[in-house]
């Protein structure tokens, strides 16, 4: 109904816009929307704008997704890169004896740039036909916010399941030498590092953030493009700021336990085995694969336990 709603939206601001010249720029296509559809909020007639004034719907959608990824990607890093070069908060970073250097966080920033070019870029012009083939919503108005809350806690801890393992999966020796083993680079994270894989790596849990959404609404007949930017936007952020090696005393696993944030997946690096998990800490505790040096001792403890109840029988 939203699509066909968008549809017709353009079709009357089309019919609108014949009379003005094949210059007519956004700002001009917003107003003329606006004056007919007052029932639409402003981010909404923002959004019917550019469908409208782009006049293509896949080249609108793929160049807000590339332009999206890469603001919000290198946006949340750069604080992070400013932080590192602060010796202030050394106090607050998980391996302080490791601080990347500018050129290291170059070096890092142009592959991955690289990789979005060349391999996320493709694959961004593709989404649009296939996400409206398993009938994704674009159009507006916009879905309420308890939908779009829902659908995202549902695809943290769906996402979460597909990484944990996946991921454990590329840990087993062919598979970590040939694909996994460029992530693990930097045995100190940053930042920047947290796209910086391997093509096949990118794709194969790349498919838990964006394949699972496509799969639900495969399903489901219910999502929009709106919620899966959203969804994309703070899974970045969750993952740039796992990647930052750095803990501070308001971070968010202080509010939510069960929360991974970056000691979690810091230690990863560090000792390139154990915290599998993406967001949250539950499979890495319920399967005995958390790692750092308490988890071992637990598990020493556990096993000493065993052997003693053993000579007990």
């Amino acid at each position: 109904m939203a699509s066909a709603m968008l549809n017709s939206t353009i079709a009357g601001l089309n019919t609108a816009l014949i009379g003005l010249n094949t210059t007519t720029n956004y700002q001009t296509v917003f107003e003329e929307l606006s004056k007919s559809n007052v029932h639409l909020n402003y981010a909404e007639r923002l959004w019917a704008s550019w469908y409208i004034w782009m006049g293509n719907d896949v080249l609108a959608t793929g160049v807000m997704s590339f332009i999206m990824h890469e603001i919000v990607y290198f946006g949340r890093s750069i604080p992070w890169m400013i932080i590192d070069a602060l010796p202030y908060f050394n106090k607050y970073k998980l391996q302080n004896q490791k601080v990347p250097t500018w050129k290291e966080q170059w070096q890092c920033a142009a592959l991955v740039l690289l990789s979005h070019c060349t391999v996320e870029l493709p694959q961004i012009w593709l989404f649009h036909p296939i996400a409206t083939y398993f009938n994704m919503d674009y159009g507006v108005p916009f879905p309420p916010a308890w939908k779009i809350a829902m659908h995202i806690t549902v695809f943290f801890i769906c996402e979460d399941a597909w990484h944990y393992w996946f991921h454990r999966a590329l840990h087993y020796g062919p598979l970590y030498r040939n694909i996994h083993k460029l992530h693990h680079t930097y045995s100190a994270p940053f930042g920047l590092a947290a796209e910086y894989a391997s093509p096949i790596e990118a794709m194969l849990l790349g498919f838990g953030i964006v394949g699972i959404p496509i799969v639900w609404v495969s399903v489901t007949g219910e999502l929009h493009l709106l919620t899966m930017y959203i969804w994309i936007i703070l899974r970045l952020f969750q993952a740039i700021d796992a990647h930052s090696g750095y803990d501070f005393p308001w971070s968010l696993r202080h509010i939510l336990p069960f929360w991974a944030g970056a000691d979690h997946h810091d230690l990863h690096h560090e000792r390139f085995i154990g915290n599998y998990a993406s967001s949250f800490r539950w499979w890495d505790y319920c399967l005995d694969t958390e790692a750092g040096a308490d988890a071992s001792k637990k598990r020493r403890e556990k096993k000493l336990a065993e052997i003693r109840s053993k000579k007990a029988q």
